[in-house]
């Protein structure tokens, strides 16, 4: 049994009516993400910048050739609002890291463009960043990943469905 076994059997025992089987995926969903989170910060402190920062560097990267994107782009990619992503973006321009600009015929679509600053900091940060994700999944075998990160995408379209538009959609929308 682990954390999340231990308080299922309790619901069981102070509200057995409760269907509380959603918890056996989300609780370990979240101690899960809270462990990654714990494992993570370590690497971005040691180059003082945060998650969401980096998320918006790597976007960036990413965009070959040019590493510009507009900020609507920036937004969808990075799963935030266009008002959330000015504040991460500007935070990055006073570090030097980013530069913004107008497009010169449409003044309304601004450019995001990573410095050759930020291009060395995300690149120092990716060398450490993702061979610790794949340390982080262990003994897991290929078929194990694989698997998990086909059930991930599952779940995630299923809550998707649930109640409405989730933050991310309503994120995604507003950068359109």
């Amino acid at each position: 049994m682990d954390g999340v076994d231990v308080i299922v059997s309790h619901w069981a025992v102070a509200r057995p009516e409760l269907d509380v089987s959603g918890l056996k995926v989300f609780g370990r969903l979240h101690r899960s993400f809270l462990v990654y989170k714990n494992r993570i910060a370590e690497t971005f402190d040691k180059y003082d910048i945060t998650d969401s920062g980096f998320d918006v560097l790597a976007c960036l990267r990413r965009a070959v050739p040019d590493h510009r994107l507009t900020a609507g782009e920036l937004a969808e990619q990075t799963l935030v609002t266009t008002g959330g992503l000015s504040l991460r973006v500007k935070r990055l321009e006073e570090s030097g890291l980013v530069t913004r600009s107008k497009d010169a015929v449409d003044a309304r679509v601004v450019y995001v463009e990573l410095t050759p600053k930020g291009s060395a900091l995300v690149d120092a940060i990716a060398d450490e960043h993702f061979p610790k994700l794949t340390a982080m999944l262990g003994d897991m075998t290929e078929s194990d990943i694989s698997t998990l990160a086909s059930l991930l995408t599952h779940l995630e379209h299923s809550a998707r469905s649930v109640d409405g538009p989730s933050p991310l959609e309503t994120a995604t929308d507003a950068s359109a």
